[in-house]
């Protein structure tokens, strides 16, 4: 466990919604009503952080909620029904507490539901407390606690094999007995205990009460606490000997944070180096289906042929081309998380938090937002501070999320070539590298500045983290979490992508242009018409390639005048006209209209500015929109560039890689951050200052690349 001793000081309640144990939840319907089968009885599940509760939580409702082994992974209940026998209940998961005196808003739920303060829900009808053996002493506050509620109570005790491994030892009956209610031991990755305590579920009318109640002094909680411990025959466990040697060199302020950069780096090299040959399978097997899609469909029906193989495949095919980033990422998380080192982690940041104003416990907030800054604004319930609270979600989105992930793969590969090197690292990982860690400094930059404007006296709270013993992550856990972050993403795509795709198609190829326009079009434009002279006489072709190579195929003419045609409709488009219109905002960066299209989906979601594009390239290249994307030119003399010069040159892919490391490219994230905080005036902050910083960093950063490429 690790401590900043500080000075103690509330800082009064954090902003949040009248209920804030409401909302949606991403694993078994957190609902307000009392349970989610009429006339069951609804069980709770309570218990101090890294206890097991969610575990058990799913074994007996067959959910997939999150679980972790560093606090902050639960911050709202979570209802899922369990059917034993003939019996149905209703199974609540609540968050981590040490104790029903809250300070922090995850804690305010449990104390609100438990004590059925609540104005939206009742207290439930029975309750189960899980306990972790190796931390029992502590635990028994807690116990006492929830036993003075006078709810049928029966007691889990997790993590006995632990304990015995460490050489210390528990009679769980006999605490039960001196306890004077139920007791079963579980052990939830051998499943031990878990029929026992389905059984006593279905007994919650014979469970036994305390003949008294516990004391609520401090000073005879204690003796009351020792005198139980004493009759069940409790030693603590010894400190694991593996975790003390490891931790020697990981909880060292040099060594651990050299070992800390060393496992991000590795983490972002194998983003490139992993996926990369799965991630051309990907692409490959996208674009031949694009083009299948073109050659059934081209001569019956073009509409339909562009709307599924460009608007759809190529759109939303270009953002799954990235599942292999995502499964390599999310399975280091897992392992990472899975071993026991994000607490470390968290305690290793501790100090460079303190610099930002903030306690170690936000850390756990940000990290939550590498994933998605969704969950990490949930996290700050976690968070005792109002202002604190605020801070770390004024930050959180900073933080590279997976969304961003696509967009700095593409860019990345458009201007660093595969085989470059930085030293004896590859360059691609480098880049990447630097992206997220620019993301992480001005994360904590934001969290500071927001502090220094709102809590100059702030006096910070001390920083309390378990740290569980280093162990092999469970196999089932590991593919579970990425099997969940694919399934979302898969979601996402399936959902507001491939709405958001299918609306830019309607966009960019309305109002409908005829042969005729198009002709006289290609007549005034000295490229088309050399085209279409040489699709009328291949032989006497003017036509160049890529390679500088005359191109007289009939076939490949056919289709770079088809591509001219599918231009002239895009760049008269709706979507065209949009993009233009606000090129005087973005022009200083390097970006034309088709980037500025992509830049305004991205609204929606991150990810549709690369299935914006990928639109885009697939409509004029659809065997190889990847390839098509590197060769596309500007249109029009812009104020850095020339009609004609390459579109991702260096400095405009610097420009859009800056832009997305802080522009607010989502509004679930606003809303989010709304739910959170009970109004819009923080969304509107947030988007208002991320993107004045994106457009003013990008700016600075193209302007530098420019002058010196």
């Amino acid at each position: 466990m690790s401590t900043r001793n500080t000075s103690q000081q509330a800082t009064g309640q954090p902003p949040h919604n009248a209920h804030p144990y409401e909302g949606a939840d991403c694993h078994g319907g957190s609902d307000s009503s009392k349970t989610l089968v009429a006339g069951s009885r609804r069980i709770a599940l309570a218990g101090a952080p890294n206890a097991g509760k969610t575990s058990i939580y799913n074994a007996l409702t067959g959910l997939h909620a999150k679980t972790g082994n560093y606090p902050g992974v639960t911050v709202q209940r979570s209802l899922g029904t369990c059917k034993i026998g003939n019996t149905t209940l209703t199974i609540e998961d609540l968050p981590g507490a040490y104790s029903l005196d809250p300070i922090s808003p995850d804690e305010e739920i449990v104390h609100d539901v438990l004590t059925g303060t609540s104005t939206t829900v009742s207290a439930p009808d029975a309750l189960v407390i899980v306990v972790d053996a190796t931390t029992l002493q502590r635990g028994m506050n807690f116990i006492a606690e929830a036993l003075a509620l006078d709810l049928p109570t029966c007691l889990v005790v997790t993590m006995t094999d632990e304990l015995t491994r460490r050489s210390g030892r528990l009679d769980v009956a006999a605490l039960g007995q001196a306890l004077g209610i139920p007791a079963v031991r579980v052990v939830g990755n051998r499943g031990i205990g878990l029929p026992e305590l389905r059984k006593r579920l279905t007994e919650v009318a014979d469970w036994q009460r305390p003949p008294l109640a516990p004391p609520t002094t401090p000073s005879e909680v204690a003796s009351w606490a020792d005198s139980i411990l004493a009759a069940a025959d409790y030693e603590a466990p010894q400190q694991d000997r593996v975790t003390t040697v490891v931790d020697r060199v990981l909880l060292h302020p040099v060594l651990g944070s050299l070992v800390f950069f060393a496992i991000m780096y590795a983490f972002f090299q194998a983003i490139f180096t992993w996926a990369a040959p799965f991630q051309d399978a990907v692409e490959g097997g996208f674009s031949a289906l694009g083009a299948l899609v073109h050659s059934w469909l081209d001569d019956s029906h073009p509409l339909l042929a562009g709307l599924l193989g460009d608007g759809i495949i190529g759109g939303v095919g270009s953002v799954l081309t990235f599942i292999p980033q995502i499964i390599i990422m999310f399975l280091i998380i897992a392992v990472l998380e899975g071993v026991g080192y994000m607490s470390r982690a968290a305690f290793l940041m501790d100090k460079i938090m303190s610099r930002a104003g903030l306690e170690g416990r936000a850390f756990v907030a940000l990290l939550s937002s590498l994933a998605c800054a969704i969950p990490g604004i949930m996290a700050t319930r976690t968070l005792p501070s109002t202002k604190d609270r605020v801070a770390t979600m004024l930050a959180a989105p900073l933080m590279t999320c997976s969304a961003r992930l696509p967009v700095y793969v593409i860019m990345i590969s458009l201007t660093v070539d595969g085989g470059a090197k930085i030293g004896p690292f590859g360059a691609r990982g480098v880049v990447m590298f630097a992206l997220y860690l620019l993301g992480a400094v001005s994360a904590m930059a934001a969290a500071w500045a927001v502090k220094q404007l709102t809590d100059r006296g702030n006096i910070l709270l001390p920083f309390y983290m378990e740290m569980p013993p280093y162990r092999m992550p469970r196999v089932r856990t590991v593919l579970i979490m990425v099997w969940d972050a694919c399934k979302g993403f898969l979601k996402k795509a399936g959902t507001i992508i491939t709405l958001t795709t299918v609306i830019l198609w309607v966009l960019l190829n309305v109002p409908m242009r005829s042969d005729a326009q198009f002709e006289a079009f290609c007549a005034s434009d000295t490229q088309c018409a050399a085209i279409s002279a040489a699709v009328e006489k291949p032989e006497s072709s003017t036509v160049k390639g890529d390679d500088g190579e005359v191109i007289t195929d009939p076939e490949e003419l056919d289709k770079l005048l088809e591509a001219q045609k599918t231009s002239y409709t895009m760049d008269n488009s709706w979507a065209a006209k949009g993009g233009k219109a606000v090129q005087p905002v973005f022009e200083p960066l390097g970006f034309d209209w088709r980037i500025n299209v992509a830049v305004l989906s991205s609204l929606a979601a991150r990810e549709t500015f690369v299935a914006t594009l990928g639109q885009i390239a697939a409509a004029e290249d659809p065997e190889e929109p990847t390839t098509h994307l590197a060769t596309m030119t500007y249109q029009q003399d812009t104020l850095t560039n020339k009609a004609g010069d390459k579109l991702f040159n260096p400095a405009t892919v610097v420009a859009i890689l800056v832009f997305f490391v802080y522009a607010l490219q989502c509004m679930a994230t606003a809303g989010a951050m709304r739910r959170e905080t009970g109004s819009w005036k923080w969304p509107i902050i947030a988007f208002v200052y991320m993107f004045v910083t994106a457009w003013v960093m990008a700016a600075i950063t193209h302007a530098f690349v420019a002058f010196f490429i």
